[in-house]
């Protein structure tokens, strides 16, 4: 297979340094403890299918770069590298981003051919094909911590037989989800020939002046948190499924009528997750008497006090976890779920999140994986179809290795409602692909 994928060209892009104030732009960046806390965890990948443009592939590749070195003016720190520093008084490490332009750092660029394999050979069903998640994405393998020799971001652009891929993978200690496509939004837009505006970014010094910076950690490198223990790997099975706008609200109206909600508190989107939690856990063999927990990515910048900015680029996540018996679980109604799901979102505020931060730093722990029977990621707010780079809008859109038990990925839908890349152990899909409840309200991706 590998014959099938080759690689081009490989090259790194740097800023084009067309911005006025670059003196006003910050030199380095502490990492937070939301940030510290990712940093055994691999790069997040994503990618988007395009059809074949009709332009020539060097003058789109080209184009790529030079968009790509203007997108990284505005969003200059994924051209950075992670720096760390030994802190041998305590035998302890710290972290932060160096944003300067020297020294190597910069994007890597790969430009790469598959003309031999056609977009739908890649989605062609509901099944994630191993080949996609094998050659297609750049920065598989790659853990936060190894920003200090690798670059923050890597794009792998490939040419398909009827079609393009645009991959890339990202360090999650320096940006979140919301920022990334914020950036990637920026680089297609400016990539078509749109009028760019020119973006002013929000950085550190907002976050915990109580805490002492730069935080010190055990090297992530040569120590792992006594609450990780390593677990023999599974086999699992990664599958695309759809709730169409039509099933989104149909589930919400269910969720809030049997909560009883006469305002509706409970949103769509977790009335939609309460229905693939309650009918994962249902298919799992998991015993009554068990908990289940359901992991949510949460933006904070609209949570904490003073707001921060929609824009204010970084790390600004942090996890709400879900935890129910499963034979309540199972005896309660949707909507019982739902509620859980919308309290456990509802605790997240400006003092949650101070009070985690101050009691992370008094006992670091940075652990290896992440566990959970629903692990979700990214948000179906994330502007993913709109990104045009000037041959049309993506046609699908997929998430790369590696993928853990129980993870979760949401995309915007291509419509309006909303789209998932699930990977669970293969006895549970087969069984979901055959529950009538479940497939009510989903479409197995086709």
């Amino acid at each position: 297979m590998e014959d099938l994928v080759v690689v081009k060209s490989a090259s790194i892009v740097h800023p084009r340094g067309d911005v006025v104030n670059q003196s006003d732009r910050v030199k380095k960046i502490n990492l937070t403890p939301w940030d510290l806390l990712r940093l055994r965890f691999d790069y997040p990948q994503r990618g988007l299918f395009f059809h074949k443009p009709d332009s020539n592939i060097d003058v789109i590749i080209s184009n790529l770069k030079t968009s790509l070195s203007i997108a990284l003016d505005h969003f200059y720190p994924l051209a950075g590298r992670l720096v760390k520093e030994v802190n041998e008084d305590d035998d302890t490490v710290s972290f932060s981003v160096s944003c300067c332009d020297g020294g190597g750092y910069g994007v890597k660029f790969v430009h790469a051919a598959a003309k031999t394999i056609a977009v739908s050979d890649l989605v062609k069903s509901g099944f994630v094909d191993g080949l996609l998640g094998t050659f297609f994405f750049p920065a598989t393998g790659i853990k936060n911590y190894q920003g200090v020799s690798n670059p923050l971001l890597l794009v792998q652009v490939t040419e398909l037989k009827d079609g393009i891929f645009i991959s890339y993978g990202y360090n999650h200690a320096v940006a979140d989800g919301k920022s990334i496509w914020k950036f990637i939004n920026k680089w297609s837009e400016i990539c078509s020939g749109s009028r760019s505006m020119e973006m002013s970014l929000s950085l550190r010094g907002w976050f915990l002046d109580g805490i002492e910076y730069p935080i010190h950690v055990p090297d992530p490198e040569t120590r792992t948190s006594s609450s990780y223990v390593p677990s023999a790997k599974k086999v699992l099975q990664e599958f695309v499924f759809r709730v169409t706008k039509d099933n989104v609200l149909k589930l919400r109206a269910k969720a809030n009528t049997e909560a009883g909600s006469e305002d509706g508190i409970i949103s769509s989107f977790q009335a939609v997750l309460g229905h693939i939690w309650r009918s994962r856990v249902k298919h799992s063999d998991m015993r009554r008497e068990e908990e289940t927990d359901c992991r949510v990515a949460i933006d904070m910048r609209q949570r904490l006090n003073p707001k921060l900015k929609e824009e204010c680029f970084g790390n600004v996540v942090q996890t709400g976890i879900v935890t129910v018996n499963v034979g309540e679980m199972v005896d309660r109604e949707l909507g019982w779920l739902a509620l859980q799901i919308n309290q456990t979102v509802g605790t997240q505020t400006d003092e949650n999140a101070k009070a985690f931060a101050e009691n992370w730093v008094k006992k670091v722990e940075i652990p290896a994986s992440v566990s959970g029977t629903l692990l979700v990621t990214s948000c179906p707010r994330f502007n993913v179809y709109g990104n045009d780079f000037g041959w049309g809008k993506p046609i699908a859109a997929r998430s790369g290795p590696p993928f853990s038990n129980g993870k979760l990925v949401v995309f915007q839908g291509v419509g309006e409602g909303l789209e998932f890349q699930a990977c669970f152990p293969p006895h549970v899909v087969a069984r979901l692909l055959k529950d009538v409840e479940f497939l009510e309200y989903v479409e197995i991706a086709s």
